[in-house]
């Protein structure tokens, strides 16, 4: 196949290039000039190679198209709209404004069409490596001869601004470690970031260093006006079965106006003469705002016709295989409608008080081995950290090219290697894939080189399972460096991120069952080294309110409130204080965001008025204000050495807390009148 030029291409590119301007000069607000420079690549692109239904467009097999330089999103926003998704020329005209379907960057499940939420740069590079491997992971576990039902292909879009940022360069060596051929990078060379042209910061060799990588590296010299060129390099990368491919298209950023070449156009809108020059120098009509030419709604049609074509032969592929492969179709369908299998939950560890002392990661372990034979959608796996997170179930393939003789695709077990960051933007793109439930694991502390990633979980409502071990100074030896002491209240403070400290057995399976059925919710799992009791009063029911009494008292004189490792500490020093006559109640508090959900009248039988509130954890005490009149906790670093002496060292101890306990009450006693829930609140 080459290319074959239409009549349309050109009225198209030029529709695309004066539609981003008006969008961008409407709003006032926005980069109007890689949408100008990589209007040419994204018609070819959209034209000839992408296969998607803008009428269903979560259509499974659709190739998948992520724009990382989330900046150039009026690119997109013109393209949807063009191809018909459900996005109109009113949405377009509400750029950049309240509540419009087309804000400042692109947004996954508000947009339509839109795959994954973009804009912190290199983050949907990330994304597309991830897209890349769900797909290869689930052609080679469903695909049969005959049958190639899973076959897309992921192309991204990026900027100089995204292979500077150190997450794409992780997701970039994993993914020509892992030799995905179905992953099609373009790269807008236009030498043109913020601080003007990239010779003051970006000057390395960009097509060795992703041949180093392992990745196909080609070059289209001018991506203004070759199409032909544009269509050949994508061609060719989509031939490339063993390595994915980078093309470093050469642009102009903002071509065709007075200010291209120069960063003047990259974030400012463009004047209204530049526009109407730049419209006339098209053939457009200068004096009309938002115009696009028939022909250039009719050839987009034509391209949506073929997208709906192409899934309706999918359909009927899908039910040939449905009467050839019945148990293989009901598992794929199954995973599709976003389904877990019937009573999946029955497989959960339960525990009562006489078993023994487990640490929590151990506890995961025992979970992941119990649930993975039932739950084939796990996918997923450690930050060179296995051995530690104890994620590796046994019996489980890796995840890996079979020419490695490692592993194969079908295999559900990922060695990211040393690549937090890059992990987590790689698991946001597993997630998005669709019928997959994706897991990473590394150190608690580490969550925090992935904290870009982990936040875009949330705000785009992917289900992403971090189990992050060494959970506090209870990893002891390695010290400050590794003991994480503000790393839970930066977690526990983004919104729609469940942060799970399990306290006992029980409660490490009702943060999985949580984990499981979030669909719209990442999940961190903040599990301990060393051992913890099962606890009396614990069951997976009462820990999936997020918080509840562990150990009750009638007219008590002290509730202490904890999480973790150091609930069984509070119930220690509950009962020095009982014997001392200071009625003790105990409440573990294993997911705030959880509790937070619970209905008032629940949350006050819990933390109730009354008496007062200590909270205990081995961790910063801020935000525990929230649940207690008085924090103990770490007021600093941690320190190094045998868990058990760091404990010491910082008073969090059965004897010592008792202490402090009766400190509390015999204060609040001395300051009478009422003690009232920090719950109980006007708002």
């Amino acid at each position: 196949m080459s290319f074959t030029p239409v009549q349309s291409d050109d009225v198209a590119i030029a529709t695309i290039r004066t539609l981003a301007a008006d969008v961008v000069a409407k709003a006032n607000s926005g980069h109007p000039g890689a949408p100008m420079g990589m209007a040419p690549a994204a018609h070819v692109l959209f034209s000839r190679f992408v296969n998607a239904n803008p009428k269903n467009s979560k259509w499974f097999n659709r190739d998948r198209f992520v724009l990382s330089n989330g900046h150039a999103c009026a690119l997109q926003y013109v393209l949807l709209h063009l191809l018909g998704y459900k996005l109109s020329m009113d949405d377009l005209k509400a750029f950049r404004q309240l509540d419009s379907l087309t804000p400042g960057h692109p947004e996954a499940g508000h947009t339509d069409g839109i795959e994954v939420t973009t804009g912190p740069l290199g983050q949907g590079f990330g994304n597309g490596v991830g897209l890349a491997m769900a797909q290869a992971h689930l052609a080679a576990t469903f695909n049969k001869d005959g049958f190639d039902l899973i076959n897309n292909f992921t192309y991204v879009f990026c900027g100089d601004g995204c292979l500077m940022e150190g997450v794409a360069s992780e997701a970039a060596s994993l993914a020509g470690h892992l030799q995905l051929g179905n992953l099609i990078v373009v790269y807008d060379d236009n030498h043109i970031s913020i601080d003007g042209d990239t010779n003051v910061a970006f000057t390395e060799n960009v097509d060795q260093r992703f041949s180093s990588y392992g990745w196909q590296v080609l070059v289209v010299e001018n991506g203004d006006t070759d199409l032909g060129s544009i269509y050949n390099a994508i061609a060719a990368a989509k031939q490339e079965k063993n390595k994915p491919t980078i093309i470093r298209l050469k642009t102009t950023i903002g071509y065709g106006s007075k200010q291209q070449g120069t960063h003047g156009v990259h974030g400012a809108p463009l004047k209204a003469d530049d526009i109407q020059a730049l419209k006339t120098k098209f053939g457009l009509p200068a004096d009309q705002s938002f115009y696009v030419p028939q022909a250039t709604y009719e050839a987009y049609a034509e391209i949506a016709k073929r997208g709906a074509a192409l899934e309706a032969e999918w359909n009927s592929l899908l039910t040939s295989y449905g009467q050839k492969y019945p148990k293989e179709h009901a598992e794929l369908t199954r995973r599709i409608a976003g389904e877990l299998p019937e009573n999946w939950q029955q497989s959960l560890p339960i525990y009562k008080p006489s078993d023994s002392a487990v640490a929590s990661r151990k506890l995961s372990e025992i979970v992941l081995t119990a649930i993975t034979p039932i739950l084939p959608e796990l996918f997923g796996g450690s930050a060179d950290l296995t051995g530690s997170n104890l994620t590796k179930v046994k019996g489980t393939t890796d995840f890996q090219p079979p020419s490695t003789g490692l592993g194969n695709y079908a295999g559900t077990y990922i060695r990211f290697g040393v690549r937090e960051h890059g992990m987590g933007a790689i698991a946001n793109g597993i997630a998005a894939y669709g019928s997959i439930i994706p897991f990473v694991a590394t150190f608690l502390n580490f969550v925090s080189y992935a904290a870009g990633a982990t936040r875009l979980s949330a705000l785009s409502g992917h289900q992403v399972i971090w189990v992050a071990t060494h959970d506090s100074i209870g990893l002891g030896e390695d010290g400050p460096t590794h003991q994480p002491i503000e790393t839970a209240i930066h977690l526990r403070a983004t919104p729609n991120l469940a942060f799970w400290r399990p306290a006992d057995g029980n409660e490490t399976s009702a943060a999985y069952y949580s984990a499981i059925t979030s669909k719209k919710t990442p999940s961190v799992l903040s599990l301990s080294r060393q051992n913890l009791p099962n606890l009396e009063g614990s069951t997976i029911e009462k820990a999936l309110k997020g918080g509840y009494v562990v150990h009750e008292e009638d007219n008590e004189d002290l509730t202490i409130v904890s999480a973790g490792s150091e609930v069984s500490i509070a119930v220690e020093a509950a009962g020095k204080l009982k014997a001392e006559g200071i009625k003790t109640r105990v409440v573990s508090l294993p997911c705030w965001l959880t509790f937070d959900q619970q209905p008032q009248e629940y949350r006050l039988s819990v933390l109730r008025n009354g008496a007062p509130i200590l909270s205990l954890e081995a961790l910063s005490t801020a935000g525990w204000q929230k649940y207690s009149h008085e924090q103990y906790g770490l007021p600093g670093w941690g320190a190094s050495g045998p868990y058990q002496k760091v404990y010491e060292k910082f008073g969090i101890t059965g004897s010592n807390i008792a202490v402090v306990g009766k400190k509390v009450v015999d204060f609040y006693k001395q300051k009478g009148g009422p003690v009232v829930s920090p719950l109980f609140k006007a708002l």
